[in-house]
């Protein structure tokens, strides 16, 4: 919602805000601008001060009660600490039940037979329909809260509670499309529309990542992931003047630069995402949220130094909550390793095993995976022994849903060899985890930076061909070498060579004893280069063979995002394929 940053900022005093001095009702009007003026302060860094204004009145409006979860499950998220995630999952529980007195009693389904009879729309009045909208939004944050329950259990509830948030979203687009003509002059309505626009965006947005077998049956459930669908819906939202235009920023943000670079091609829309942060830029510049993002996306142009200087200012830009320190961590990390320059690297990631709870066992081994590139000398001189740090990887990896996390799961399978009486070292591990987060298609935007990455791979190259004493690992280790030297030759045009090296590990495949994902991602990684030539067929044929003939490798999941989101990208080519070969 628009509103002059200072005058709403300066309008709260909150050490008159009590129980006890509250009038017993708010209206809707009252409750949006509220909470519209709780979310500048959010944006402001004054944390505690947002949910301070909302806390008074989260029994009493369904906004206030949406507002005050939704901060302690972004901060339950962010620190994975039992004490935040009991108290957003107590917070929404009572928030559910807040927004069940507002909701209409005869039922959401009785009042949208109406509706599609052309009924009128008073049917429901619009605090009914404000708090449908608020409850299904509460109860999608319940089951995202709900799937990191260490327990199938939790997994099926966490289930059900997203497929009742979406029907409701549903209703209430079938509302939001009915009313629209009699509700448009009504300011509150832009609220609504807004809330409609973030949730059924979100929902196709996401699903639509999904491999296609996964997807029909999705579908065949009553879900919809329609790509377009969704950017266009959050596009609406995020161009309104609504409480909710931030988060359908947000959720197009982490599409455009998260999702689609760890899970898809790579390639995020970097220019839009330029333009939908602008005017957060102008209101909120020294925002802790609005500077990660602008470093981010300057971390993806590959302006790697403007991108440090950003997440360190987003740093110093507030001590409350120290878990957005630690996102800017975990990005300063990269920005240094994508320079080679570990120790900077090493430093951060060093802070993330003190600091962060999110992933010990990815922090830990990609600590001694930084350590690992750096001569034994300096590793002495910071006082750690590597071997040490990569024993302790496989006693501090989590399970959600009685699942390991892959890249855990990948980690502690490297690891594994130090565990040994006779340790055999990892060849470029911090280079191999940079493959894993898809970084070399960021740090090919800095030619100079991937040939100094293409000069380390040949160094290590020629140390193996020069191995007297050849371990069990050599062919894998070899082999990883190979798939990352023909990342760095096909970034650099180079697309012959490239070829040779993918073709190497492929024609290894049988020699190769651990490393079972090096094959299918050298084939994943051919079909890039032969999209990159033009020919759409082979690039196809080459996924599709990926799917057919490997199974139960490391990372299968996260390859399987990757191989549809680029046959996304070939879509007009991959439809003449029958249904036999479309992608699984």
């Amino acid at each position: 919602m628009e509103m002059d940053k200072d005058e709403s900022l300066q309008q709260v005093d909150l050490s008159k805000i009590s129980e006890d001095s509250m009038s017993p009702d708010m209206t809707l009007e009252a409750a949006l601008k509220e909470c519209s003026t709780a979310l500048n302060l959010f944006l402001n860094n004054r944390f505690s001060d947002a949910l301070g204004l909302l806390k008074p009145w989260r029994s009493r409006s369904t906004y206030h009660a949406m507002g005050y979860s939704s901060i302690l499950v972004m901060q339950a998220g962010m620190t994975f600490e039992p004490k935040d995630m009991n108290a957003a999952m107590a917070s929404l529980g009572e928030s559910l039940q807040t927004c069940q007195r507002f909701r209409k009693k005869t039922g959401i389904v009785e009042t949208l037979t109406s509706l599609w009879s052309r009924q009128p729309a008073d049917n429901l009045t619009e605090e009914e329909m404000h708090a449908e909208l608020c409850y299904a939004e509460i109860l999608l944050q319940k089951a995202f809260l709900t799937f990191l329950d260490e327990s199938i259990i939790g997994f099926i509830k966490g289930g059900m509670r997203i497929r009742n948030s979406y029907q409701i979203f549903k209703d209430c687009q079938a509302m939001a499309n009915v009313t629209k003509d009699m509700e448009k002059q009504k300011s509150m309505y832009i609220h609504f529309k807004g809330g409609v626009n973030m949730g059924i965006g979100s929902f196709n947005l996401m699903l639509s990542l999904l491999p296609s077998k996964v997807l029909r049956l999705m579908e065949f459930l009553g879900f919809s992931g329609d790509r377009e669908m969704g950017l266009s819906e959050l596009r609406e939202g995020a161009a309104g003047n609504s409480l909710r235009s931030i988060l359908s920023t947000l959720t197009l943000l982490m599409f455009h630069l998260y999702i689609t670079v760890i899970l898809g091609t790579g390639e995020g829309n970097l220019n839009e995402s330029e333009a939908l942060l602008e005017p957060y830029v102008e209101k909120f510049p020294n925002g802790a949220l609005i500077l990660f993002y602008t470093a981010r996306i300057s971390l993806l142009k590959g302006n790697f130094t403007f991108a440090q200087e950003k997440f360190l200012a987003c740093i110093a830009a507030q001590e409350e909550w120290r878990q957005i320190h630690h996102l800017c961590y975990w990005e300063l990390m990269w920005a240094y390793s994508f320079e080679q320059n570990w120790r900077e690297a090493y430093r951060y990631a060093d802070l993330l095993c003190k600091e962060s709870k999110w992933s010990q066992a990815t922090y830990t081994f990609q600590k001694a995976a930084i350590l690992s590139m750096l001569p034994e000398e300096e590793v002495t001189e910071l006082g750690e022994n590597v071997g040490e740090i990569f024993r302790q990887v496989e006693g501090l990896r989590l399970r959600i849903a009685g699942k390991s996390i892959p890249t855990e799961k990948f980690a502690a399978s490297k690891a594994q060899r130090y565990a040994s009486s006779t340790p055999v070292k990892l060849v470029v591990p911090a280079l191999e985890m940079m493959y894993v987060w898809n970084g070399f298609s960021v740090v090919g935007k800095r030619p100079e930076l991937t040939k100094s990455i293409l000069t380390t791979l040949e160094k290590a190259e020629e140390q193996l061909k020069d191995d007297q004493n050849p371990s069990v690992y050599h062919v894998d280790d070899q082999c990883v070498v190979q798939l990352l030297k023909g990342l760095c030759l096909r970034q650099m045009g180079h697309l012959e060579q490239a070829e040779l090296c993918f073709d190497h590990v492929i024609s290894s495949e049988n020699e190769i004893k651990y490393d079972n994902y090096l094959v299918p991602f050298s084939k994943y990684e051919l079909g890039l280069l032969h999209k990159q030539k033009g020919d759409f067929i082979t690039a196809i044929t080459t996924m599709e063979n990926i799917k057919t003939n490997h199974r139960d490798y490391n990372m299968e999941s996260r390859l399987h995002f990757r191989i549809h989101a680029v046959l996304n990208t070939m879509g007009s080519f991959s439809a003449k394929f029958p249904p036999s070969r479309t992608p699984a």
